[in-house]
């Protein structure tokens, strides 16, 4: 079930794309990013005062503090690294590298072991999440733009580790979400009020940023949070390359995009890593009794 709410997060993450492929032309990608933070955020935390309710529990307020830093500079520096180096390159820079900085920072601040299977899979995760970004449009690779993508990728990453941290600390997945958002979302703020939000007063304009905020956001953090409470932060970082395989195959059916053979191979590849991951693991046998 945990495996599950996961790729559910990680298939709601990837309409993203498509829902800024149909709103309005011209959007600044920041402020679209900013909004969607601000108004899921508000979101979360009223989602976390109705479920979860107030906890008695403790809060570690630097590690809150940082969970909302990390969540403020993923999206910021994603959103400049597509910009500025292409989709392709952005795409796979960031999205490639957070299993693996995810798993490489759980081992180092939780202790968490890395195992082969967990390897293996994000390793052919990876690399059909390359194939697939590679197949579309031919970007220009920008040391800029692939440093804000490296920073995009650790920005998730800590967010991850920081949150499966307050989840074993016993706090509820809400009430994590909704501190950790929130935090993002007072961030973002002078981002909105300086930024240009003049597509946010269209039709189109008002009805992304309200999908964006909540399916993508509000509601997708919350089952992201449900599944990382009984998963490893690592393995939750590689189901959720279930994000562009998502967002190729809403492009292909909404947006009329038709993918080549690259695409359907790296396509697979992600599949199968994702397959073999989300299967529970084999628990060893019992050991036969010996009679004397």
């Amino acid at each position: 079930m945990h495996r599950t709410f996961v790729l559910f997060a990680a298939v709601c993450f990837g309409t993203t794309g498509t829902a800024q492929a149909l709103g309005p032309d011209g959007a600044d990608p920041l402020t679209v990013g900013a909004v969607r933070i601000v108004i899921g955020g508000a979101l979360l935390v009223l989602v976390a005062r109705v479920i979860a309710g107030r906890s008695s529990r403790p809060w570690p307020t630097r590690l809150v503090l940082a969970s909302g830093i990390a969540i403020a500079v993923y999206q910021l520096t994603f959103f400049e690294s597509v910009a500025s180096t292409g989709v392709a390159i952005g795409t796979v820079v960031a999205l490639g590298s957070a299993p693996a900085v995810t798993g490489v920072l759980a081992r180092v601040v939780n202790g968490t072991p890395l195992t082969g299977r967990w390897a293996a899979c994000t390793a052919a995760a990876t690399a059909g999440v390359l194939l697939l970004v590679l197949s579309g449009e031919s970007a220009q690779v920008e040391p800029a733009g692939v440093l804000l993508a490296l920073a995009a990728g650790s920005g998730y990453a800590f967010y991850t580790v920081a949150a499966k941290r307050m989840l074993d600390d016993g706090h509820a997945p809400e009430s994590v979400m909704g501190r950790a958002f929130g935090t993002a979302a007072l961030l973002l703020v002078p981002v909105v009020l300086l930024g240009d939000t003049s597509w946010a007063r269209s039709g189109s304009g008002a009805g992304m940023a309200l999908y964006l905020a909540v399916v993508p956001t509000a509601i997708a953090y919350v089952a992201f949070a449900r599944g990382l409470r009984g998963l490893s932060a690592g393995d939750t970082a590689t189901l959720t390359l279930a994000e562009p395989l998502t967002a190729a195959a809403l492009g292909a059916l909404v947006l009329g995009e038709r993918p080549g053979l690259l695409a359907i191979a790296g396509a697979a590849l992600v599949l199968a890593g994702l397959f073999a991951l989300a299967l529970p693991a084999r628990r060893p046998a019992d050991p036969v009794p010996v009679v004397a």
